[in-house]
């Protein structure tokens, strides 16, 4: 690489990153029959469906989100019949977020109609793009645990 695609590779690589995801957000959201979920509600949700029990301050901490921001959230999502909260028997004054059956159902579509998608486009690249992009998973999943690990001095 030489000095030129050294200072434009981070802003291309988030850009591609960032466009990707808007992509898939609004693919996934044709032909819902059901009100749409903002971003930061998919991502508590599937924080709450791998941390079962978390409360809203660990969900705040985890999210990198103000914890009146996250409270929010939560008063929405239990409104809406997605999230559960339960008095944490260890401290009555701190709540438990639990997903109701209807989260479940409804994340394991999302999750489902997202592979199927993702799937249908890797699929149509060719051998070397497909190879490329598998190939470069581990150093995305690093760069991930990097900017998560800065988060978390901050």
């Amino acid at each position: 690489m030489d000095e030129n695609d050294e200072e434009t590779f981070p802003e291309e690589l988030a850009d591609a990153l960032v466009g990707i995801q808007r992509l898939l957000r609004r693919r996934l959201r044709a032909g819902l029959t059901v009100p749409r979920l903002r971003g930061a509600e998919v991502e508590l949700l599937r924080l709450v469906e791998t941390r079962p029990g978390i409360g809203v301050s660990d969900a705040a901490k985890e999210l990198h989100l103000a914890g009146n921001s996250v409270s929010t959230l939560v008063n929405h999502l239990v409104r809406d019949g997605y999230l559960v909260r339960e008095t944490d028997p260890a401290d009555r004054r701190a709540a438990r977020l639990l997903l109701t059956e209807a989260a479940e159902i409804r994340l394991r579509d999302w999750k489902r109609r997202r592979a199927q998608l993702v799937r249908r486009h890797v699929t149509g690249l060719d051998a070397a793009d497909r190879d490329a992009l598998r190939a470069a998973l581990p150093a995305l999943r690093t760069l991930a645990v990097s900017l998560h690990e800065e988060a978390e001095e901050s």
